[in-house]
């Protein structure tokens, strides 16, 4: 794919999702994803010397995934991909119309 391609994907999704360089489900920015896996936003990983990790950047891989109707973080995605992999499909169904009918059962009052 080229850098315009990449540029046009980008800007489209940006257009879907109203503007917003998020993910979807929680919310975090590119900048966020990154430190969660222990990069700096330009990529370099945190305590490089101390975890032994001098050759690993983070500049070829994407964090933040454009293609979708909106934009999903890889951290939600290995969330997902945990509860297919558990099986647990149904009960994330479940918990999400819990979520849409049932709120006040959840929250305290």
């Amino acid at each position: 794919m080229t850098l315009d391609d990449k540029f046009q994907e980008y800007f489209s999704a940006l257009d879907r999702s109203g503007g917003e360089d998020r993910c979807y489900l929680c919310r975090r920015t590119s900048k966020e994803v990154k430190h969660f896996f222990g990069f700096d936003e330009d990529g370099d990983p945190f305590d490089s010397a101390l975890y032994g990790l001098e050759d690993v950047n983070l500049n070829e891989v994407d964090i933040m995934s454009y293609r979708g109707r909106r934009p999903i973080c890889a951290i939600c995605q290995l969330n997902v991909d945990a509860i297919v992999a558990l099986d647990e499909s149904e009960i994330l169904n479940h918990v999400l119309e819990e979520m849409k009918t049932k709120r006040e059962h959840l929250w305290p009052h």
